[in-house]
């Protein structure tokens, strides 16, 4: 049985767990050589009903642990990371006054490293994604994995039992305000969060939508870009990170759509995972970026 309510959330936080550097211009034509920090920031938010959800976790010391052997001390050579156990969602998270045991959901965007750094920290906590994010890395390892983004050991050994997939024929059509995309998946039953896929970056990778109890709007986008200049003026990373992407050609495109979005609803903050600014025009006006107010490569 569909819930009918509640539509809206108690409070969306945003922490940052972590960060990798790399030169601008891989994130984004005509970013510069400086070197640049990418924050993974995680999503907190609080449903009146099943209480704190957390969308990705970002970094945390497991994965310094499971980068220290070849081949996946690849992933940290090529994507410098810093964390320490101060910084990591957990430790911010029990400063406000949440327990790793009070977080109930996670939902998973996709299988990157940066996005489920976490998962340990957080064991009573059920996982939701779409299973095709899944089965495009379980079997994977090596330089298998590694070309995909997923380091094995990030995944509890309890994973599977603890999961709740967001099957294809669950999906429901959306509603009309959040056009172009036309499908998605309620997450709880109750339109609160919707869910959509936001395919190329990563087999399966999905986006939020969501309002809090003061009406402001959100779409988490994940990795579908980097960088709210990304759809604001359609400029793509460097060709080299196409190697990283499951479908350079269906990335494009997802960011297309994402410009899109924003041109229909500008009210709605659209927040890339590694776009600081992004966050802190949230957290002062509850609203998107625009060209106006956003330049890339101001200092940062």
């Amino acid at each position: 049985m569909v819930e009918s309510e509640p539509k809206l959330l108690n409070s969306i936080t945003f922490l940052e767990s972590g960060f990798c550097v790399h030169p601008g211009f891989v994130a984004l034509r005509g970013g510069g050589l400086a070197t640049r920090k990418f924050p993974a920031m995680v999503a907190v938010l609080e449903h009146p009903r099943h209480g704190i959800i957390l969308f990705d976790t970002g970094y945390s010391e497991k994965f310094i642990s499971e980068t220290e052997s070849f081949p996946y001390r690849l992933y940290r050579w090529i994507t410098p990371v810093t964390i320490d156990p101060a910084t990591t969602a957990r430790h911010k998270l029990t400063q406000l006054g949440i327990s790793p045991a009070d977080v109930r959901t996670i939902i998973i965007s996709h299988f990157h490293g940066d996005h489920i750094g976490g998962l340990w920290d957080f064991p009573q906590a059920q996982f939701v994604y779409v299973p095709h994010a899944f089965e495009d890395v379980r079997h994977r390892k090596g330089f298998s994995a590694l070309l995909a983004g997923y380091l094995p050991g990030l995944l509890p050994t309890d994973f599977l039992s603890r999961s709740r997939v967001l099957e294809p024929a669950s999906k429901r059509p959306l509603p009309p305000e959040f056009s172009p995309f036309q499908v998605g998946y309620d997450v709880f039953g109750d339109e609160t969060l919707w869910a959509v896929e936001l395919p190329g970056h990563a087999v399966g990778q999905i986006g939020l939508f969501a309002r809090d109890s003061s009406g402001k709007a959100v779409f988490l986008v994940a990795d579908a870009c980097w960088a709210s200049e990304a759809f604001l003026e359609l400029r793509l990373p460097h060709p080299v990170t196409k190697i990283l992407f499951a479908d350079s050609a269906t990335y494009r495109n997802t960011v297309r759509q994402i410009r899109e979005f924003h041109e229909l609803h500008p009210e709605t903050a659209i927040i890339p995972c590694h776009c600081m600014k992004a966050v802190e025009a949230f957290r002062q006006v509850g609203t998107s970026l625009s060209q106006k107010n956003y330049s890339y490569n101001e200092p940062q």
